[in-house]
C-alpha cells in the first residue's frame, strides 16, 4: 500500500492542477467599424515584458497592397480580454512619393500613401521595438518605452538594405510582417523580403534575408540572403523567425514553390551561414503568412505554429493543376522537439481564414490574431483574436 501512495498523490495533484480547456474569440477590427477603411489585413500580436498585449494591423482604404494604408494598434492590459481604441502608430513627416515600380501597375493612385509591413519586437528590458516600411521602398525604426502608448520619432534605416544589393538588385523591400524576435544574446532579428519588382504586383521575383541590431535598435545591419529565388524555391517572401533551444535561429518561409510546403532554414546567429532550405512536409503552404512562437510556461518548452491548413482541390496533400490554394482552416500546430515534428494540429477557424500571428501571455494564455470572413478572399471581413489555453490545444 505504501508503494501506491506516491502514485495516487501524483495523480491527484495532476487532477487538481489541470485547467479546463477554453476557447474564446473576439473581433478587434471589423469592416464597417470605421468608414475610413474597408480592409484590415496583416495582423501582428506581441506580449511586452510588462505583460501588455499589443495587436496591430494594416488598415486599408481600397484594399490592395499599394492602396492608402495606415498602421493601427490596440492594447490590452488584462491578457487580451478587453482592448483600447485603435491608435495610428506610424507617421513619416514630409513629402512622399509612390515607389516607381508601383506606377507600372494599373489603378494605382499616386496620391495615396502606403505604410506597410509593420514588425514589433518585445525587448526583455521593457522596450518595444518597431519597424515598418513606406511605399515598399523605405524602411523606418521607432520605439516605445511605455508599452505602446507612445512612440519615438521614426528614423529611416533604408541604407541598411544597401549591402544586400551586392547579391540582389532589389527595388521593392518589406520587413516581416508579424512580430519578430530578440535572441538570448540581446540581438534583434527581423526577417525581410526583397524583390526586383518586375513580376506580379511588383512583388516578384523575391528573396528572403534578415536584418539585425546588436545595440537595441540604434543601428541595423544586413545579414546574408537566407533563401534565394530558384526553380525549387520560388519567390520566398513573408517570413517568421524563432530562436531554437541550442541558440540557432530558424526561419519559417512562405513561398510559391511547387512542393506546397513551408520552407525551413537555420543560422547560428540569425544573420549568416544559413543552412540549405528544406520543405517541412507537415506544414502546408496555401501561399499565406504564418505565425510561430515559443511556448515556455508551466515547465513546458514547445513551439506553436499557425497558418491556413489547406490545399484546396488537392489529393494526398497536393493540389490539382489549376486549383487555387484557398485561405481557410487556420489551425494551430504544436511541436515538442524544436519543430522537427508537429504531432498536434488543432483547427481554430472552420472556413475562410487568412493571415495570423501568435503570442502567449504571462499566465500562459495563448493568443492567435488572425483574419477571417464568410467568403473566400485574401483578407476576410476583419481581424479576430482567439484566446485559448494549452489544454484546449492538446485536447483530442
Amino acid at each position: 500500500m505504501k508503494r501506491l501512495l506516491p502514485s495516487i498523490a501524483c495523480l491527484l495533484g495532476v487532477h487538481l492542477s489541470a485547467a479546463e480547456p477554453f476557447l474564446e474569440k473576439q473581433d478587434l477590427f471589423k469592416t464597417g467599424d470605421d468608414p475610413a477603411f474597408n480592409i484590415y489585413h496583416i495582423p501582428g500580436v506581441v506580449v511586452t515584458a510588462k505583460g501588455s498585449v499589443l495587436a496591430w494591423c494594416e488598415a486599408r482604404k481600397g484594399g490592395g497592397d499599394w492602396s492608402d494604408i495606415r498602421i493601427l494598434l490596440r492594447r490590452s492590459t488584462d491578457d487580451g480580454k478587453t482592448w483600447s481604441q485603435p491608435q495610428s502608430i506610424a507617421d513619416v513627416p514630409g513629402p512622399k512619393q509612390k515607389n516607381p515600380f508601383a506606377l507600372r501597375l494599373k489603378n494605382v493612385d499616386t496620391t495615396q500613401v502606403t505604410y506597410n509591413n509593420p514588425v514589433l519586437i518585445a525587448d526583455k528590458d521593457g522596450t518595444v521595438h518597431m519597424l515598418f516600411c513606406l511605399e515598399y521602398e523605405r524602411a523606418f525604426y521607432q520605439r516605445s518605452e511605455d508599452d505602446g502608448l507612445s512612440w519615438s520619432k521614426p528614423v529611416e534605416i533604408t541604407s541598411t538594405f544597401d549591402a544586400l544589393k551586392n547579391d540582389y538588385a532589389w527595388k521593392v523591400l518589406a520587413t516581416g510582417p508579424n512580430h519578430s524576435i530578440q535572441l538570448k544574446t540581446g540581438r534583434l532579428v527581423v526577417p525581410v523580403w526583397l524583390s526586383t519588382g518586375e513580376g506580379g504586383n511588383a512583388h516578384r521575383p523575391s528573396v528572403t534575408a534578415t536584418i539585425y541590431s546588436d545595440d537595441q535598435g540604434k543601428t541595423w545591419k544586413a545579414g546574408d540572403i537566407a533563401v534565394p529565388c530558384t526553380d525549387e524555391w520560388i519567390n520566398p517572401n513573408e517570413t517568421v523567425a524563432i530562436e531554437l533551444n541550442d541558440g540557432r535561429v530558424m526561419l519559417n518561409v512562405r513561398s510559391e514553390s511547387k512542393a506546397h510546403r513551408r520552407l525551413i532554414t537555420t543560422s547560428p546567429d540569425g544573420a549568416t551561414n544559413w543552412s540549405t532550405p528544406k520543405f517541412d512536409d507537415a506544414l502546408l503552404e496555401p501561399i499565406c503568412m504564418a505565425g510561430i512562437l515559443r511556448y515556455d510556461h508551466g515547465g513546458k518548452r514547445l513551439i506553436l505554429f499557425s497558418n491556413p491548413h489547406n490545399l484546396e482541390g488537392g489529393r494526398e496533400g497536393k493540389p490539382e493543376p489549376g486549383k487555387s490554394r484557398a485561405r481557410k482552416n487556420v489551425s494551430i500546430k504544436l511541436s515538442a522537439n524544436e519543430g522537427q515534428t508537429w504531432p498536434v494540429n488543432k483547427l481554430l477557424e472552420d472556413g475562410p481564414s487568412m493571415y495570423s500571428d501568435i503570442a502567449v501571455t504571462q499566465n500562459g494564455t495563448i493568443l492567435c490574431f488572425y483574419g477571417r470572413g464568410t467568403k473566400p478572399g485574401f483578407a476576410g471581413s476583419g481581424l479576430t483574436v482567439a484566446r485559448f489555453n494549452l489544454e484546449w490545444l492538446e485536447q483530442p
